[in-house]
């Protein structure tokens, strides 16, 4: 594998410091390093294989040296302007925001699931929501077997998915403190129903988000899907019930199996000790966890799991280094 140069876009925020951290432990082979962020973060100093590299103000000239791959996580806007720039110079780019995932000429990507669709990108390949990674990634599978037709989407996602400022609404607020910065309600001993903005049709944009990425990604826009996305008070790492109704019949040791062998997953399901996905146990990991696989007793064919990820991780920096990955084969020598 032949060494590539990477930029980093926003290099200094939550997702941006764990990009480093990926590169580093997964010895990804770039030569060169660029760092970038706003303004007020030029100047800081971040570190990657034992290297510090100094942060650059983010400008549309940066992009006019010699860049293979851009990781981008600066927030939609940030990307809506530089993605392009970028690509327009060479430069493949993989975007962690919302800004171009429903894009129908941009591929959406979650490696475990469909690595086959970079092969159509025209510079840019979106990351898909943090949310919607790790339910495809214990999905794919089990549609490739019994073929999908309707899913329920229940989340219990934690305040790091609203950066720093969740964080910090959190352990302020385990101190008494009742803070609002990243929410509209306190957090600490609460769940609040409200993930990103609401739509005129009721549901939010986060839930919306896990509908149509997940049709994207799957490549099957005849999916019935509905949801509903929870903020509760973890610090890291999402958790989903995920109820599935499939075309086919199964067999729970069939469905224990196909996932035990998925790419990505660790089948955690031993409930007469109390083992199943938790979200301290995944913490700082790069795994899928399911577990409490059991059948639907309602409705023929159904299938109820429960899926945890970190969210930083596999939910964002972690499977865009994978795409990136992905990509440094196909650049040319």
């Amino acid at each position: 594998m032949r060494k590539v140069n990477i930029a980093i876009v926003g290099a200094t925020g939550m997702v941006g410091r764990t990009f480093l951290k990926v590169l580093e432990e997964r010895d990804f082979p770039f030569e060169n390093l660029y760092v970038f962020a706003s303004a007020k973060s030029a100047g800081q100093k971040v570190s990657c294989k034992g290297k510090e590299f100094i942060v650059e103000e983010l400008t549309e000239n940066v992009f006019d040296r010699d860049i293979d791959i851009a990781l981008f996580s600066a927030g939609g806007e940030i990307s809506k302007k530089f993605a392009p720039i970028a690509a327009s110079k060479g430069v493949i780019v993989v975007d962690n925001s919302s800004a171009w995932r429903m894009d129908k000429d941009i591929p959406l990507v979650v490696p475990e699931v469909n690595p086959e669709d970079i092969k159509w990108h025209k510079g840019i390949i979106a990351n898909p929501n943090c949310s919607t990674i790790q339910a495809v990634v214990a999905l794919k599978p089990l549609h490739d077997h019994y073929k999908i037709k309707r899913i329920v989407y229940s989340t219990y996602q934690a305040v790091s998915g609203s950066g720093v400022k969740g964080v910090a609404d959190l352990e302020e607020g385990l101190k008494g403190n009742d803070i609002k910065t990243a929410y509209p309600h306190p957090i600490a001993g609460n769940c609040l129903p409200h993930i990103d903005v609401f739509l005129e049709n009721g549901y939010t944009k986060e839930e919306m988000k896990m509908i149509n990425e997940t049709k994207k990604i799957l490549n099957d826009y005849d999916l019935k899907i509905t949801a509903t996305t929870v903020r509760v008070p973890v610090k890291d790492c999402h958790s989903e019930s995920i109820n599935i109704e499939f075309e086919k019949p199964f067999e729970l040791d069939q469905v224990r199996n196909i996932l035990k062998n998925a790419p990505g997953i660790i089948v955690e399901d031993d409930v007469s000790n109390n083992v199943y996905p938790l979200a301290r146990n995944a913490a700082g990991t790069d795994e899928v966890y399911v577990g409490r696989i059991r059948r639907d007793l309602s409705v023929e064919n159904g299938l109820n799991l429960w899926v945890v990820a970190d969210n930083i991780r596999k939910g964002a920096a972690t499977n865009t280094v994978q795409i990136a990955e992905l990509l440094v084969p196909t650049l040319e020598e």
